[in-house]
């Protein structure tokens, strides 16, 4: 049996709107990465992932759509 290996990179983020009844709404920032330097998988991950949080942010200019420069909930 052949062990599987990837050789590649993924970087990606996905932004997902819920919750759009009568009042409120939710947006949530799915963020990935693929790392191969073993050692830095470890990293904290919002440290590992802080230039990919920034690019999607400032692409989606989520700051001037919804007021708020800061999340209220990190998971």
């Amino acid at each position: 049996m052949e062990a599987f290996s990837f050789h590649g990179y993924i970087h990606f983020y996905i932004f997902r709107l819920s919750g759009t009844g009568s009042e409120g709404a939710t947006i949530r920032l799915y963020i990935e990465q693929y790392e191969k330097d073993p050692s830095k998988i470890g990293r904290l991950s919002h440290e590992a992932l802080a230039p990919l949080v920034a690019a999607a942010l400032k692409l989606s200019k989520m700051e001037e759509f919804t007021g708020r420069s800061a999340p209220t909930v990190i998971t």
